[in-house]
C-alpha cells in the first residue's frame, strides 16, 4: 500500500463498527468519568490533609491516583467525541502525544503497585525497623525513580513508533493510539519496534509483577506465622485492597499485551482496553476508600470540618 506524509492523521473506529445505543454509551462514560475525578480527587484532598495519612504507604496512594485520574484523561474525552461523531480523527502529533502519555502512565502504574507491594512487605515482614527503612529519603528517591524510568520507557517506544512509515490506510480499529494498532498500519519495517514491545515492553510488566508476587509470598509467609487470627486479618486486611487492585490491572494488561499478535481481537481488545484505561481508574479510588477504615475515617473527618487541615 502507499504510504502518506507522517503529518497526516489518523481515524479512529472507536465503536463505530458496532451496534450500541449511542446516548446511553455516552453517559455512561461520562458518568464514569465524573465519578473517577470526583473519588481520586477526594482520595489526594484527604492524603494531602490528614496527618494520619502522611504514612509511605499512602503517599505512593496518592501518586497512584494522579496517575489514575490523569490515564483516564487521555483516553475518556476523545472517546466521549467518537462516539458522538461515530470516529473522529487525531493528527499525528496529537497520536504520539496520546500514546506517550498512555505508556508513561500505565507503566508508572505498574511501578507504582510494585513499590507499594514493597512497602507492604517492610510494614508486615519488618514492622520493627520499618520506619528507619521507608524513611522519607527512600520514599522519595523510589517515587522519583517510578516517574523517570516510566518516562524514559515511554519516550523510547514512542520516538521509534514515530519514525515508521504510515500506510495510506490510516483507520485505527480501536480509540486511542494503540502500539500494536499501529504496528499493524506501518508499511515499513517493524522488527525494532516489535523487539521492543515484546522484550523492554514486556520487562516493565513482568518484572514488577515478578517483585510482587515474591513481596506477597513473604508477606503470606509471616501472616501465617502470626500466633492470633485477629493479627492474621488485621496484617491481610492492610493488603488486601492494594491485592484487588494489583489483579485489576495486570489482568487486563496481560490479556492484552502479553499474547501471540495472531490472538489478537480489535473488537475484544477495544472492550477490554474499557477495562483499565477507563474502569480501573475509577475502582481504584472506590476500592482505597471503601475498604480502607483510616481513609474513611479521614474522609469523614475533613467533610465535617470543610476539608480544613487535620
Amino acid at each position: 500500500m502507499e504510504t502518506v506524509n507522517n503529518t497526516s492523521g489518523f481515524v479512529f473506529l472507536a465503536f463505530s463498527d458496532l451496534h450500541y445505543n449511542h446516548a446511553v454509551l455516552f453517559s455512561i462514560l461520562l458518568v464514569i468519568y465524573a465519578l473517577t475525578w470526583t473519588a481520586n480527587l477526594l482520595l489526594i484532598i484527604s492524603i494531602i490533609l490528614s496527618a494520619q495519612l502522611h504514612t509511605p504507604m499512602y503517599f505512593f496512594l496518592g501518586n497512584l491516583s494522579v496517575v489514575d485520574s490523569s490515564f483516564s484523561t487521555v483516553t475518556v474525552p476523545k472517546l466521549l467525541s467518537s462516539i458522538l461523531r461515530g470516529g473522529t480523527s487525531i493528527s499525528f502529533l496529537g497520536c504520539f502525544l496520546q500514546m506517550y502519555f498512555l505508556v508513561f502512565l500505565g507503566t508508572t502504574e505498574s511501578f507504582l503497585l510494585s513499590v507499594m507491594a514493597f512497602d507492604r512487605y517492610l510494614a508486615v515482614c519488618t514492622p520493627l525497623h520499618y520506619v528507619s527503612l521507608m524513611n522519607n529519603k527512600v520514599m522519595l528517591m523510589m517515587n522519583i525513580s517510578c516517574w523517570m524510568a516510566s518516562s524514559l520507557h515511554s519516550l523510547l517506544h514512542t520516538y521509534t513508533l514515530s519514525q515508521l512509515k504510515y500506510c495510506e490506510d490510516r483507520l485505527i480499529p480501536h480509540f486511542f493510539c494503540d502500539v500494536t494498532s499501529l504496528l499493524k498500519l506501518s508499511c515499513s519495517g517493524t522488527t525494532l519496534a516489535e523487539l521492543l514491545l515484546y522484550t523492554e515492553g514486556s520487562m516493565v510488566i513482568t518484572i514488577p509483577l515478578t517483585l510482587i508476587l515474591i513481596s506477597y509470598v513473604a508477606i503470606a509467609s509471616a501472616i501465617m506465622k502470626l500466633k492470633t487470627s485477629s493479627s492474621r486479618s488485621k496484617a491481610f486486611s492492610s493488603c488486601s485492597s492494594h491485592l484487588m487492585v494489583i489483579s485489576l490491572f495486570y489482568g487486563t494488561i496481560i490479556f492484552i499485551y502479553i499474547r501471540p499478535p495472531s490472538n489478537y481481537s480489535s473488537q475484544y481488545d477495544r472492550i477490554v482496553s474499557m477495562a483499565y484505561t477507563i474502569i480501573t481508574p475509577m475502582l481504584n479510588a472506590f476500592i482505597y476508600s471503601l475498604r480502607n477504615q483510616d481513609v474513611k475515617q479521614a474522609m469523614k473527618k475533613l467533610i465535617m470540618q470543610g476539608f480544613s487541615p487535620s
